[in-house]
């Protein structure tokens, strides 16, 4: 086996475990392309790299390019991927023979090696490691389940949208767009648009986002292509594929989600790949899909969280459909009830063209929404700037009773955090691990929210007071009042883990966290938006854009103002960022984003910069602080470096900052290579372009 990268590696030979027949017998080679060119599944950054085999003459039919392999390296044996097949090696000497064929199926197709070899640089990654995202592990009885390939002649998901019996309403849903109409007659024939879309809040049935993303598939069926919808979790799948199965019936397209078991997740995937059908809806898991001719790329709400994989290399869901549109020349729709500030810079470049609908369409469509604090309209009652749920509010919930359903959105989840001396506000610790305390329960004691254990009742160190009181209400205690105050009303509670899908239009009080909001089946008729100080004081560069998010998801849930339908944010300080109130009033994504646009770039902040984030202990983060200073480009001024800096945790960060990509990542790889050449032990985390960068 030798290097193809251009180094030979002397290695241990194939054993008579291997294609040997008798020991000192090398096996017949095939007799057309018998030189593999394998990448090895390792987590080693500095073996990124292909490496050559020879293929013996009985794996010459199925060692193809994208089988999975066994093979011999460094004494041991490893999975891998043949990539391709050539007749002669680049170096010279004897090389080592693939060990076996783990399976003949191409599951590393081209599209998905090309993309996944431009999503790992864009993140500092390696091959390996996003491979590893996009293709699942093999299952063998689910592969012998999944009927063979779809020959060129057959029909692969059913007839044309066109001769559906939903095809009737097809485009209801983007006719209150100006640039709707245009878009689906681009998909339809066979041309690729990039759009950005600025969905209007949720509307009746045929007219919600998820209607309007399945007539775009739709249109993209009646060119022939194929399309991959990605959404942030299984409630919004579920959405989808409603939306998807009143067009063309539930077995229509695939389904593709983390919580899919290993042999139903293999099925799915291996249909999709050998094209039996060319519609996937999933989760992030979905963006990797390997349909058959793509034609369209829809990724929904980028701006959460979900879509940021929490593993090696760490990408975005948004920049792998991206890339695979680039690849496939394929159309993209990224769509959301806003914009993150990378797809607003995408709008601004030109590579995404704006959708979105007119002033007095939103006007029309968008709920009444007050705003409860000091300065602002809705402040009625003197109590209103500083109650956590001002008169205002009750009187929003009693009367959305009277009509239905109603959403209190409380950004925490819990009961009482933050606990602190009633008197003096001195902040209560665990005595052991100095962490916070909180109260897990109405019966709980109060614990620490690191390690659990119980946190004695003493008196306050600094004024000798012994009350207490909680610094934040989470979604169990704002429950437990509002049902207080509700008798007899129903209150259930939705947070993560423990997330409702949908909820009836009986009167009842919704308790959620953001992004576990249900939905309602004809909307609610009252949200209320609790502790706005909450997300407007998130630490992070993403703060303004996210509370607005956040808002807009649960507001978007309410009934239109000509239907009573009504929002109120409460707990919104008189002082401070109030462009994301403003924004949710006229309810303007695009203008918050334009701001925001307007002063990062003045700034050179995301994403007119990149950004490395460096986590780890004090040691080991600062020594590679002390590796990085001594590479070239860094004494030039073209990467900016923040810390070291230890929190109140011990967790060690380093930010690193460069307008131009090219000598950041190049830093970036060689450190990764550097720490996994000599084996380092010592844990560091490395994030390109990290989500929570408040550098």
């Amino acid at each position: 086996m030798t290097d193809s990268g251009g180094e030979q590696l002397a290695l241990v030979p194939a054993t008579s475990r291997g294609r040997a027949s008798r020991a000192g017998e090398s096996p017949a080679l095939a007799e057309s392309d018998p030189v593999a060119r394998v990448l090895i599944d390792t987590p080693l950054a500095h073996l990124d790299r292909l490496f050559e085999y020879s293929v013996a003459a009985a794996d010459e039919t199925s060692a193809v390019p994208g089988a999975r392999v066994r093979v011999r390296f460094a004494g041991r044996d490893h999975d891998g991927y043949v990539v391709s097949r050539t007749t002669e090696a680049e170096h010279t000497g004897a090389l080592t023979p693939i060990r076996r064929v783990v399976s003949p199926e191409p599951v590393l197709t081209p599209h998905i090696l090309r993309v996944s070899r431009v999503v790992a640089d864009h993140y500092a990654g390696t091959l390996s490691d996003m491979l590893r995202l996009a293709i699942p592990p093999r299952h063998v009885q689910a592969e012998g389940a999944v009927p063979p390939a779809a020959g060129a002649s057959q029909p692969d998901d059913g007839e044309p949208s066109g001769a559906t019996d939903g095809s009737a309403g097809i485009g209801r849903a983007w006719d209150r767009y100006p640039a709707g109409a245009a878009l689906l007659g681009r998909l339809a024939a066979g041309q690729s648009p990039r759009a950005s879309l600025s969905a209007l809040p949720s509307q009746s049935a045929g007219l919600d986002w998820p209607d309007a993303i399945a007539q775009a598939v739709s249109a993209t069926r009646d060119s022939g292509r194929g399309s991959v919808i990605v959404v942030p979790d299984h409630r919004d799948v579920q959405r989808i594929g409603h939306a998807l199965g009143s067009l063309f019936g539930a077995d229509s397209f695939v389904t593709l989600t983390a919580d899919l078991g290993p042999a139903a997740r293999y099925r799915a995937w291996l249909s999709v790949l050998r094209g039996h059908c060319r519609v996937v809806v999933g989760t992030r898991a979905a963006a990797y899909a390997p349909v058959v001719d793509p034609g369209l790329f829809v990724l929904w709400d980028d701006g959460d969280d979900l879509h940021r994989e929490p593993r090696a290399p760490y990408p975005h869901a948004r920049d792998v459909l991206k890339a695979r549109a680039d690849d496939a020349s394929a159309a993209l729709l990224v769509a959301g009830f806003g914009r993150s500030a990378e797809v607003a810079d995408w709008v601004e470049k030109g590579d995404l063209r704006s959708v979105h609908a007119t002033t007095t369409t939103v006007r029309e469509q968008m709920p009444a929404i007050t705003v409860a604090g000091e300065g602002y309209e809705g402040a009625r009652d003197e109590a209103a700037s500083s109650a956590r749920m001002p008169s205002l509010a009750w009187r929003a919930i009693s009367q959305g009773l009277k009509r239905g359903p109603v959403l209190v959105q409380v950004p925490r989840r819990g009961y009482l955090m933050g606990l602190s001396c009633a008197r003096c506000r001195h902040r209560i610790t665990c005595p052991t691990c100095h962490g916070p305390a909180q109260v897990a329960g109405p019966d709980d004691a109060p614990a620490c929210q690191w390690c659990g254990r119980e946190v004695p009742q003493t008196a306050c160190p600094e004024c000798g007071a012994w009350q207490r009181r909680g610094g934040v209400r989470g979604e169990q205690r704002t429950a437990y009042e509002i049902g207080r105050a509700f008798p007899g009303v129903p209150v259930v509670s939705s947070k993560a883990g423990q997330v409702l899908p949908r909820v009836s239009d009986e009167p009842a009080i919704v308790v959620a966290t953001p992004g576990a909001e249900p939905v309602a089946d004809q909307r609610y008729a009252a949200t209320v938006l609790l502790d706005g100080w909450a997300l407007l004081d998130r630490a992070g560069l993403d703060s303004p854009i996210e509370a607005w998010r956040r808002w807009a998801t649960a507001a978007a849930l309410t009934r239109r103002r000509g239907e009573g339908g009504e929002v109120v944010l409460v707990g919104v300080p008189a002082h401070g960022d109030v462009r994301p109130v403003e924004a949710l009033v006229r309810w303007d994504p695009r203008w918050l984003v334009g701001l925001e646009l307007t002063e990062r770039r003045d700034l050179a902040l995301p994403p007119y910069s990149r950004t490395v984030l460096i986590t780890g202990e004090p040691s080991p983060v600062a020594g590679a602080a002390e590796q990085l200073r001594g590479q070239r480009g860094s004494e030039e001024g073209s990467v900016i470096t923040h810390g070291p800096l230890v929190d109140d945790a011990g967790v060690s960060r380093l930010v690193l900052r460069a307008e131009r990509d090219d000598e950041l990542l190049r830093m970036t790889r060689w450190l990764r290579a550097r720490r996994s050449a000599s084996k380092s032990t010592d844990r560091l985390v490395i994030t390109v372009d990290p989500s929570d960068f408040a550098g």
